[in-house]
């Protein structure tokens, strides 16, 4: 046992920092995409956007852009628009109200200062709640100021469905003793509130909330019917036992239909229209269309960033070539970016034509046409990793005539068929829904069933797996589908 000194060759894969960098954009979503690209543009002053507005003293990589003559027809419309702006800033304002001292003054709220940043593009308009929409109707309401403060504390006790879910013993210990509120009062204050817009806010149940709205119906026998139901056999109308609702309500076929579509016509949640909903809206990153009968794939230039060296920064150091320093180390990552942004929209384009190739009959005929797709097709047809066409199909949307799609939706398991095939998992739901909108309702189809006329079609499925399908497809299983 002595010290020593070996060689020993090994082989190992080391990651660069612009290779690290190009997977890590191919698996951002547009949206993370241009975060991490702001990120960038703050931290290098090598690269910036290449946006019309930022033309002047900056190009494209490093070769400066073309500028107009003075007397070309670009510049000519410049001043052209620029005289417009100024006569329209001379002009006086048209729009005023006549204030209560009587003078004149802008109908706006506000006048904005030189020094406000705010953009009120992006200012959304407020969406009233259900609170402010109850208390608008209060405030015109012939009430007493006590009346009209003890509707306004039933209305806070409202849940965002309008359903008031503490009882009014509950309620009264909250209210300051001193007040000496009797509880008849806040009946009063509910049955106020019971009166207003949407009809239903402020039952307790689901029972009350449906026979407040029923009572703003026509009086008929449909309505009487239906009054009935939601009162005392809500039970058997949720499992549709429709011939126990006819014995208990003494009624035919005829009436019973009415006053179930009726009830159908009602609102169980009348406060959530006044939700306030997160809507989200998504880029697609690539657009297909149908050119000469034939499906093409072009990238939607509102979701590529346009990116470009900053030609001041550039010229700076070509002056002074030779110096090394940061400044030649953030030229080298804004190379390193513009080339994986532009790779990274190469391979999108690349893995989407290849999906739209392989589903063509879905383009054409629907979710029925859709064929079975896995990875590593797409992989092995291209010459690329599994893993990358994961991280490319993950987050990335594509618009086509059929509507929008992640490129995970083209992606799916199999089923067997009799003759030896596959059929997609998407295509098989879609057929069950088919079915389902066929079937007559009076005997709607059974899981069992389906499998056994799908399996005339020739695709093999289980029934549990049917019943599994007719679940993802938000589809109530046959004791639920069964209509009078």
């Amino acid at each position: 046992m002595k010290p020593s000194l070996q060689l020993k060759l090994s082989q190992h894969l080391a990651l660069t920092p612009q290779l690290q960098q190009s997977i890590k954009l191919l698996q951002l979503s547009t949206l993370e995409l241009n975060q991490e690209i702001e990120k960038i543009l703050l931290e290098n002053p090598m690269i910036e956007r290449d946006e019309p507005e930022a033309n002047l003293g900056s190009s494209r990589l490093e070769t400066p852009g073309p500028v107009a003559p003075a007397g070309s027809e670009a510049a000519q419309e410049r001043e052209q628009q620029e005289a417009r702006d100024s006569e329209r800033e001379r002009e006086p304002d048209r729009d005023f109200d006549l204030g209560d001292g009587g003078d004149w003054q802008p109908s706006g709220s506000g006048q904005r200062d030189d020094d406000d940043d705010t953009d009120f593009q992006e200012v959304q308009a407020s969406v009233p709640t259900l609170r402010d929409h109850l208390d608008a109707q209060i405030a015109l309401t012939p009430l007493s100021d006590r009346d009209r403060a003890l509707v306004r504390f039933m209305i806070e006790a409202l849940d965002d469905d309008g359903y008031l879910s503490q009882s009014l013993d509950d309620l009264l210990p909250l209210l300051p003793p001193e007040l000496e509120v009797d509880p008849d009062e806040l009946r009063i204050a509910l049955r106020q509130i019971q009166s207003l817009d949407p009809s239903g806010i402020g039952a307790a149940d689901i029972s009350e909330c449906l026979a407040l709205q029923l009572r703003n119906r026509p009086a008929g026998r449909a309505r009487e019917l239906a009054l009935a139901i939601v009162a005392e056999h809500l039970e058997l109308l949720a499992v549709r036992d429709f011939l126990k609702l006819k014995r208990a309500l003494r009624c035919n076929d005829d009436e019973l239909r009415e006053a179930h579509a009726l009830i159908l016509g009602l609102d169980p949640r009348p406060g959530a229209r006044f939700a306030q909903s997160d809507i989200r809206y998504v880029v697609p990153d690539v657009v297909v269309r149908k050119v000469r009968n034939t499906w093409i794939v072009t990238l939607n230039p509102d979701a590529m960033p346009r990116l470009r060296i900053n030609n001041l920064y550039a010229q700076i150091l070509r002056d002074n070539r030779g110096a090394s320093g940061s400044l030649s180390n953030h030229l080298q990552e804004a190379r390193w970016l513009i080339k994986n942004v532009q790779q990274r929209f190469d391979t999108i384009q690349r893995v989407s034509q290849a999906i739209v190739d392989r589903q063509r009959q879905f383009f054409d005929y629907g979710d029925v046409a859709m064929r079975p797709l896995t990875l590593r097709e797409i992989a092995e047809q291209l010459e690329l990793h599994e893993s990358t066409v994961s991280r490319v199909t993950t987050q990335k949307y594509m618009a086509t005539p059929r509507g929008i799609f992640e490129f995970k939706h083209f992606f799916g398991s199999h089923v067997a068929t009799d003759t030896g095939g596959a059929a997609s998992s998407t295509a098989i739901r879609a057929l069950i829904r088919q079915l389902v909108v066929a079937e007559d309702k009076k005997k709607p189809l059974s899981d069992a069933r389906i499998a056994e006329l799908l399996g005339q079609q020739g695709i093999v499925v289980a029934r549990r797996t049917i019943a599994k399908y007719r679940e993802s497809l938000d589809i109530p299983p046959v004791s639920l589908r069964k209509t009078i």
